[in-house]
């Protein structure tokens, strides 16, 4: 015995109220009933946890923009100071980081690598805090390679934001191979200059700053006045084969 039923969804929400029918043939087994009417109510919200991640990578980038514009007007900054400040920000962006990566968006673009590098970031922050008198010299390699790892990254987002249909796509794109390359040129050194090697690193910090804050305004999406997913099942008819 075959049954012939319409499945029904409808979503909706600001962004899409859509209904789609799909025709299904099930075996006579798995339908014990042959006139059913059934709605399944799925409350699905996690607006909250959306904006609380994207308001987070959106003040720390503009930390990171203001510290690379207090590293650029005073290349004379504290390296020690810097450590610790720096290793700070990196905590707190990797928690971010974290919690973007859980709170499960609608586009799942930006925060698609965030667990893995979230714990990198929360790692090397530690070290920089808790090993400051070791780091001072190599922080700029440090720095750099995360900086440079992040734009690599984000290049692959780009390109998924674009297959996606994100049309600020190459905006991402653009800035990450900025990025980069201000990452790879602090990760060589090109200047034995200490005052040289700040102003890069704030260069490359106020590039990084920017690019996350593209990225998250581009390629994360909240739904606002989200109401509940409601999905139809209308059993409609059955054929029996003999």
């Amino acid at each position: 015995m075959n049954h012939t039923f319409w499945l029904r969804i409808r979503s909706p929400t600001r962004l899409s109220v859509w209904e789609h029918s799909r025709r299904c043939v099930c075996s006579g087994e798995s339908l014990h009933k042959q006139d059913f009417n059934a709605k399944e109510v799925l409350l699905v919200n996690t607006n909250n946890r959306i904006k609380a991640a994207k308001l987070g990578y959106i003040i720390v980038s503009l930390l990171l923009c203001a510290l690379g514009i207090v590293l650029i007007a005073v290349p004379d900054f504290s390296a020690s100071l810097l450590c610790w400040v720096g290793g700070l920000l990196l905590v707190l962006f990797g928690l971010i980081k974290i919690a973007g990566y859980c709170s499960k968006d609608l586009y799942r673009l930006a925060f698609q690598y965030d667990l893995a590098f979230g714990i990198l970031l929360i790692a090397l922050g530690a070290i920089l805090i808790f090993r400051t008198e070791t780091m001072v010299n190599v922080i700029w390699v440090l720095l750099g390679i995360s900086i440079l790892a992040d734009a690599l990254l984000k290049i692959q987002i780009a390109i998924d934001s674009k297959i996606f249909g994100i049309h600020q796509w190459w905006l991402i794109f653009s800035m990450a191979i900025l990025t980069g390359i201000v990452g790879f040129l602090l990760v060589l050194r090109p200047s034995e200059s200490a005052q040289a090697v700040m102003v890069l690193l704030g260069i490359s910090l106020l590039s990084e700053g920017i690019l996350n804050l593209v990225t998250i305004l581009t390629a994360v999406k909240i739904i606002r006045d989200q109401k509940p997913v409601v999905i139809d099942a209308e059993f409609c008819g059955a054929e029996r084969d003999l």
